[in-house]
């Protein structure tokens, strides 16, 4: 439990993907003018983060990285479906922005962490909803 806590705390605010390790930085600074645009990405990143952690933490023994890739666009999509039929504003708000989701290097790089840490699935998704919430914040 002591471990989780570790990696949750250093996700989220000592490796914050984008003040230290600079990934996702240009949809972090399209949608930070306001903050009902910027908690709509931080709950859409997080959504596509903490399950990209656990397809990544599950597949990677038998796949590889083009994959993750794969996945994570896949789930952007679903969510891009998601917001453009049940919440319009939010989808138009985001615009550009929500599919750069795909493109964006945190997701990948929490999904390559992930691995490369050897994370177990828990840890994983610790990680995973850590990172996101350090993006959110």
């Amino acid at each position: 439990m002591k471990e989780l806590l570790v990696i949750a705390v250093s996700s989220a605010f000592v490796s914050n993907v984008v003040l230290s390790q600079f990934l996702g930085i240009c949809s972090f600074v399209g949608v930070s003018k306001k903050v009902e645009t910027a908690a709509g990405m931080g709950g859409a990143v997080i959504f596509v983060i903490t399950i990209a952690s656990i397809a990544a933490s599950l597949l990677y023994k038998l796949i590889k990285t083009i994959v993750f890739i794969l996945v994570i666009a896949a789930l952007v999509q679903i969510v891009e479906m998601f917001l453009k039929k049940c919440m319009v504003s939010l989808y138009n708000a985001l615009g550009v922005f929500l599919p750069l989701i795909t493109t964006n290097c945190a997701v990948l790089g929490v999904a390559l962490t992930n691995v490369q840490n050897d994370y177990t699935i828990i840890e994983s998704v610790v990680n995973g909803v850590a990172t996101a919430f350090g993006y959110t914040v």
